[in-house]
């Protein structure tokens, strides 16, 4: 069983910067997915951004350009670092890791991280 512990989020200005950190208790699989999920007020989970094990990455339409996502597999971590932000941004991101690519059945997440954007 992976437990996946979040660090980082928190509150800041629209403009602002905001990263977050998330590390997996176990040894990644060398073929998995991870990334972040986002849930606003009201509103269903939705991606914000994942990486591959083999390197590709993928974004909402709404981050690009201002979300970069890192992973390091060494140390089992996944970070999103968030610039320029808007109020649209705010919600609770969510850490996943997917170890088995193509089916969501075997996914572990994190407890979840406030990010608040104000105006």
């Amino acid at each position: 069983q992976a437990q996946l512990v979040e660090s980082g989020g928190g509150l800041v200005q629209a403009g602002g910067p905001l990263r977050l950190s998330c590390a997996a208790s176990v040894s990644v699989s060398s073929i998995s997915t991870m990334g972040w999920y986002r849930q606003a007020p009201g509103k269903q989970r939705a991606l914000v951004a994942t990486a591959s094990s083999g390197g590709s990455v993928n974004y909402a339409d709404s981050v690009k350009g201002r979300f970069t996502i890192s992973r390091d597999g060494a140390k089992n971590t996944v970070s999103l670092q968030m610039n320029s932000l808007k109020p649209e941004d705010t919600g609770v991101y969510y850490c996943l890791y997917r170890p088995r690519v193509g089916t969501s059945e075997y996914d572990y997440w994190g407890q979840g991280r406030q990010v608040t954007v104000s105006s």
